[in-house]
C-alpha cells in the first residue's frame, strides 16, 4: 500500500479516474499504483508534477533524494521525450508574467491542442508570449535538418507546419511570433523564472537530446545565461508575416 501516494491525492483532491486522464492509462494502473506497484520512471516523473510534490515524496524506496547538481538546476532529463507531457502543459500553464518558445519548430508544441489553448488564455490573461521560430527559407534551418539526419526538406517542412499552427495565436494580444536566421545549441522554452533548456546534438533529434529544468535565481545562474541568448536573437529576428 502507497500510503505517501494515497495521502498526496487526498491533498490535491483528484482520484483515480483524474490522474488516469491526465496520464492516459488505464484506472487500474492507478489503483495499482496506490496498492504497491512501482510506475515506470516516465509515470512516477508525471504523477509527482500533477500532485506538486517530490518523486521521492511518493516512491522514496525506487527514487533517491535529488541531490543539488548546481545552483538554479532544478532537474536533467536525459531525453526530449522522457519529459512527462504535463510538465510541458503546467510549465506552460504556470506563468504569470511572460512565455518565451524558442526553436527551430517547436512542432511537438504546436501538434498539442492543450498547449496553444493554454498559450491563448495567458496571452488573453495579460501575459507576454513570443515565439521564435526559423526561418523556414533561411539556411540555418535545411542546415540542422541535414544535422539531425532527416533532410533540409524535411526540417523545412516541418517549420512551415509550426507556423499554420501557431497561426491562430497570431491574432491573439499579447502574442508576437518572429523568425530567426540563427544557429541554435538549444531550443529555450521559458514561463517565467523556469526554463526547460533542449540542448542540440549533431547528429541527433532535438527529442533525443536531454533537456535542462533551470531556475533563475540571479544573474550570475545558468538560466541567465539562455535569458540572454533568447534576447539576443528575438532582438535580431523579423516579424512573421512582414
Amino acid at each position: 500500500m502507497n500510503n505517501n501516494l494515497r495521502y498526496a491525492l487526498a491533498a490535491a483532491r483528484l482520484n483515480t479516474t483524474d490522474v488516469a486522464a491526465a496520464l492516459a492509462v488505464d484506472p487500474k494502473t492507478v489503483t495499482r499504483w496506490l496498492n504497491g506497484r512501482i510506475p515506470y520512471p516516465r509515470h512516477r516523473w508525471a504523477v509527482a508534477d500533477l500532485l506538486h510534490v517530490d518523486e521521492a515524496d511518493l516512491w522514496p524506496e525506487a527514487t533517491p533524494r535529488h541531490q543539488a547538481l548546481a545552483n538554479g538546476i532544478h532537474a536533467i532529463y536525459p531525453h526530449r521525450w522522457a519529459v512527462p507531457q504535463t510538465v510541458w502543459r503546467n510549465h506552460f500553464d504556470t506563468a504569470r508574467e511572460e512565455i518565451d518558445i524558442l526553436a527551430y519548430s517547436a512542432l511537438f508544441l504546436a501538434e498539442d491542442a492543450a498547449i496553444l489553448n493554454t498559450l491563448t488564455k495567458r496571452a488573453e490573461a495579460g501575459i507576454k508570449v513570443r515565439i521564435l521560430l526559423g526561418d523556414p527559407e533561411g539556411p540555418e534551418v535545411a542546415v540542422r535538418g541535414n544535422d539531425e539526419g532527416i533532410g533540409a526538406e524535411v526540417m523545412t517542412a516541418r517549420v512551415k507546419n509550426a507556423l499554420v499552427l501557431y497561426r491562430p495565436l497570431a491574432n491573439v494580444n499579447g502574442v508576437e511570433v518572429r523568425l530567426h536566421r540563427t544557429v541554435l545549441y538549444n531550443s529555450i522554452y521559458r514561463a517565467d523564472n523556469e526554463l526547460l533548456v533542449n540542448a542540440h546534438a549533431y547528429g541527433t533529434p532535438a527529442a533525443n537530446a536531454p533537456v535542462m529544468h533551470l531556475i533563475h535565481t540571479h544573474d550570475q545562474g545558468p538560466a541567465a545565461t539562455y535569458i540572454t541568448s533568447f534576447n539576443h536573437i528575438w532582438n535580431n529576428a523579423q516579424p512573421h508575416g512582414k
